[in-house]
C-alpha cells in the first residue's frame, strides 16, 4: 500500500495521519483475514503432506508383503564338520522355493575332475624348441560335447603349439604345459571338462602330429596318454546314506529344491548337516515393518487431526482415512485355513488403535510354526490383508488419489488468495488516490481561507492604527 507524504502542507492540518488512519482501517482487517486463511491453508497442506508420506511408506511395505515370494523363500543352515576351520567347508547349499523343510547329512565321497594327458615313454622331446611339424597341420581337442581346433604352422616348435592352444579364443578349458625334467621335455595337457566319459581326446590330420595326439592319425595310440588315475571323474556325494553322482561338483535337485556344491572330499567319513526351513526371519521382518509403518500412519494422522489446535482437526478426508485403515485391519480372509484375520496370528489393536504383538489366541511365532503357508495366504490371497491395503492406499496416495486432489484444491485456494491480495492492494491504491484528491481540494480551500483571514486581519489592524 502506497504512503502519502505531503498532504496538509497548505492547510497546516495533519492530513497525512487522517489518510493513513483511514487506509489502515480499511486495509488491516482484510489483509489480516487473507493472511489468516493463507496460514491455515499452508498448515493444512503441510499436514496432508505428512500424512501422504507415511501412507506412501505403508504402501511400499504392503506391496512387499503382498508378494507370494516372501513366504516361499527357504533358508539353509549348515553345520560343517569340526575340522572345517582348518580344512575348509565340506559343502555349500542354496535353496529354491520348492525346497521342503527338513534336515540332511551329506558326505562328499569324490570330487569331480577333468582328465590329464602326459607324453608317454618314447614320445618326449629334447626341449621346448623342438620342431613338431615340418609341413604343418591341424590339432583338434575334444572333451564331452565341446571341441576346438588350432592350426600348426610348418616349422612350429613345441612352445609355439603350447602358446597357440592356451591363447585360442575357442579354448573351452584346455591347458598345455611343458615339463622339463633336465633330460627331456614332456607335454602335460589338462582339461577342466569334468565327469566320467568326458576324457580329453586329441586328434590331428597328419601323422607328423602324432606325438601331440592321444590318437594316432593312422589309428592306435598317440604320443600322449591318459592314465586311469588321470581320467575324468564324476563327483559323488551321499545324502543320508544315498549315493548321488554328478558330472560336476554341483548337484542340482539331488534333494528337491536344493543345489548342493561339493567343496572338498570328506575325511574319515565326515559329514555336514543341512537344515532347510521356511524363511521365518524374512517373514517376521516384513510383518514387523508393516506394524511399524501402520502405527506411524495412525500416529501422524492423530497428530494432524485429533486435537482442536491440530491443522486438520475435524477434516472429513483424514477421518475417513483413519477409519478405513482400522477397518481394513479387520478384513476377513478366506482360503487361509484357521487364520481368518490378522488377529488370529498374534497381533492386536491397543486403545490407541495401534498394532501390537500381543494376543491371547497365539503368538506370531506359534502361528508360523502351526501353518507357515496359511500365514502367507492371509496376506497374499486375493482379498488378503496386504492386497486389501494395496487397494485402499492406492486410492489415497497415487497421483490421481484423494490426497492429491485435496492438495490441488488447497493450492487453488492459495492462488485465489494471492489474487485477493493483489486486488486489495489495487483497491487501496485507488482509495489512496481518491482520498488524496479530496483532501488536496480541502487543503487548497483551507489554505485560501487562511490567506483571506490573514489579509483581513492585517487590514483591520492597519485600519485600527490609522483611526488612532
Amino acid at each position: 500500500m502506497a504512503t502519502i507524504t505531503n498532504a496538509g502542507v497548505g492547510s497546516g492540518l495533519d492530513l497525512e495521519s487522517i489518510i493513513s488512519a483511514t487506509l489502515q482501517a480499511e486495509y488491516q482487517p482484510k489483509a489480516q483475514r487473507i493472511s489468516t486463511q493463507e496460514s491455515s491453508l499452508k498448515v493444512q497442506l503441510t499436514g496432508l503432506g505428512a500424512i501422504k508420506s507415511v501412507l506412501a511408506k505403508l504402501q511400499d511395505v504392503v506391496e512387499g508383503l503382498a508378494k507370494t515370494s516372501v513366504f516361499e523363500n527357504r533358508t539353509a543352515t549348515l553345520r560343517q564338520p569340526e575340522n572345517a576351520t582348518s580344512e575348509g567347508d565340506l559343502i555349500s547349499v542354496t535353496t529354491s522355493t520348492t525346497a521342503t523343510p527338513g534336515a540332511f547329512k551329506v558326505s562328499v565321497d569324490q570330487l569331480a575332475s577333468g582328465s590329464r594327458a602326459i607324453s608317454s615313454a618314447g614320445n618326449t622331446f629334447s626341449s621346448s624348441s623342438d620342431v613338431v611339424s615340418a609341413s604343418g597341420g591341424t590339432l583338434t581337442f575334444e572333451a564331452g560335447d565341446q571341441s576346438f581346433s588350432i592350426d600348426v604352422a610348418a616349422g612350429a616348435t613345441l612352445e609355439d603349439v603350447r602358446q597357440a592352444v592356451n591363447k585360442s579364443k575357442n579354448n573351452f578349458g584346455i591347458s598345455v604345459n611343458i615339463i622339463n625334467t633336465g633330460t627331456e621335455s614332456q607335454l602335460v595337457i589338462t582339461s577342466n571338462k569334468t565327469g566320467a566319459g568326458n576324457d580329453l581326446k586329441i586328434t590331428s590330420n597328419t601323422a607328423e602330429l602324432d606325438k601331440l595326439s592321444t590318437e594316432a592319425f593312422g589309428g592306435g595310440a598317440g604320443g600322449v596318454a591318459i592314465a586311469v588315475a588321470d581320467q575324468a571323474k564324476d563327483a559323488i556325494i551321499s545324502v543320508d546314506g544315498i549315493q548321488i553322482t554328478s558330472d560336476t561338483n554341483t548337484f542340482k535337485d539331488a534333494v528337491q529344491g536344493l543345489t548342493i556344491k561339493a567343496e572338498r572330499e570328506s575325511l574319515s567319513g565326515e559329514t555336514a548337516k543341512a537344515t532347510i526351513d521356511y524363511d521365518r526371519t524374512g517373514v517376521t521382518t516384513k510383518i514387523d515393518e508393516f506394524i511399524t509403518a501402520y502405527n506411524n500412519a495412525i500416529e501422524t494422522i492423530n497428530q494432524q487431526s485429533l486435537l482442536v489446535s491440530a491443522p486438520l482437526y475435524g477434516d472429513s478426508t483424514v477421518r475417513a482415512i483413519k477409519d478405513q485403515l482400522i477397518n481394513t485391519l479387520s478384513t476377513v480372509v478366506s482360503g487361509a485355513g484357521d487364520y481368518e484375520s490378522i488377529f488370529d496370528i498374534g497381533l492386536s489393536l491397543n486403545g490407541s488403535n495401534k498394532l501390537e504383538k500381543n494376543s491371547v489366541v497365539r503368538t506370531l511365532n506359534e502361528a508360523l510354526d502351526e501353518n507357515f503357508a496359511d500365514v502367507g495366504s492371509l496376506f497374499t490371497n486375493v482379498g488378503g490383508i496386504a492386497k486389501s491395503f494395496e487397494t485402499l492406499l492406492a486410492g489415497y496416495v497415487d497421483s490421481s488419489g484423494v490426497i492429491k486432489d485435496r492438495q490441488d484444491d488447497i493450492n487453488v485456494e492459495l492462488r485465489d488468495l494471492e489474487d485477493d491480495k493483489e486486488n486489495l492492494d489495487y483497491r487501496m491504491t485507488t482509495m489512496e488516490a481518491n482520498l488524496r484528491k479530496k483532501y488536496s481540494a480541502l487543503d487548497v480551500l483551507i489554505a485560501q481561507m487562511n490567506s483571506t483571514n490573514n489579509y483581513l486581519t492585517s487590514q483591520l489592524a492597519s485600519l485600527s492604527r490609522n483611526t488612532k
